[in-house]
């Protein structure tokens, strides 16, 4: 297979990047954009010399198409992925997968009934600085891992008004989570509050317990005048802290462990010891992300981030709004 036809349909801040992500791929052939502000797709259009749409079905069944990123508000994704897919054509949706459970799994089954690539857009699988963080953990190099904390904080979006802070941001922690962990989560349990949202959540603490009894916290909200993202995993040998924006990853050593681990020992300690930083190659995450969704349809494998990955991701935010809703710990 050649280069692949590839659109996209709705160009706010992140369409316009995988518009620009796919112009720059060799194996991509960008051919047209929609959006239902006119303005707003023809500017994209005019940048990269592309056709542009208001309706994306029209796009649809004009253009010769292989693929197509979905980057529409959430409560259109289900509407908008199942049209593309029962016209045959590989798609990427952009976490999360939809609203609902339902509406996710209604996506799920028409890529499967009708045979075709669907990749959600959980971006920061394919972060350098999260992989290099998965594959140290899988090496064993914190031994026995206690807690994970993440931290996933922002100014205020004008962007986003159809869903809360939750299923926008946090979804991102619950699917690194799953990712790097690799354990069932077995319970969870939520705080969260609406301080200047019109009508959802703009802030969350959650916390997770997995089956391998680690704990995971995540804190996220839309009030913080700084962007922050960072994860930090917490083990016996140490403790790794993650930067998802600058891609730094440091490990801080116990020094404890470094010189007495004995797992025949019962006397375990914590002392403080070397400070490493550890060399990430840096790339663009959404530029590994869209190479790996080409690279599936060309090959006819499966997408890194699958279908049900992000029905995952979607059901325990679901839980954290529950807990939060009835004011308990939710057992899954």
């Amino acid at each position: 297979m050649s280069r692949l036809n590839v659109a996209v349909i709705g160009t706010g801040a992140m369409g316009r990047s995988h518009a620009r992500v796919y112009s720059e791929l060799k194996d991509a052939e960008l051919v047209a954009v929609c959006d239902a502000n006119k303005k707003t797709a023809q500017d994209v259009a005019d940048s990269y010399e592309v056709n542009s749409y208001t309706d994306y079905k029209e796009m649809l069944k004009k253009e010769k198409i292989d693929a197509v990123s979905v980057c529409v508000p959430t409560k259109f994704h289900k509407d908008v992925a199942v049209e593309v897919i029962r016209n045959k054509i590989n798609v990427l949706v952009e976490k999360p997968i939809a609203v609902t459970l339902e509406e996710a799994k209604e996506i799920i089954n028409e890529a499967d009934k009708n045979n075709v690539r669907l990749m959600v857009g959980h971006i920061e699988r394919f972060n350098p600085v999260v992989i290099e963080l998965k594959k140290r953990i899988a090496g064993n190099e914190l031994g026995k891992i206690y807690k994970v904390n993440c931290a996933r904080l922002s100014p205020f979006p004008q962007r986003v008004v159809d869903v809360g802070v939750i299923i926008d941001l946090a979804i991102h922690e619950i699917d690194i989570l799953r990712y790097i962990i690799n354990s069932k989560i077995t319970r969870v349990y939520a705080e969260t509050a609406r301080r200047i949202h019109s009508s959802h959540e703009d802030l969350l603490t959650g916390t997770l317990r997995f089956e391998n009894d680690i704990l995971g916290v995540i804190n996220t909200n839309w009030l913080t005048p700084k962007k922050v993202r960072e994860i930090t995993v917490t083990g016996e040998k140490g403790m790794f802290v993650a930067n998802y924006i600058t891609q730094e990853l440091y490990f801080y050593e116990n020094e404890f462990t470094r010189k007495n681990l004995d797992y025949n020992s019962n006397f375990m300690n914590v002392a403080e010891g070397k400070m490493k930083k550890i060399k990430i190659d840096k790339k663009e995450p959404l530029m590994v992300e869209l190479v790996a969704f080409i690279d599936c349809i060309k090959k006819n494998t499966e997408p890194i981030v699958k279908g049900q990955d992000g029905i995952e991701a979607l059901k325990i935010a679901e839980r954290f709004r529950q807990s939060a809703k009835e004011n308990k710990v939710i057992n899954l």
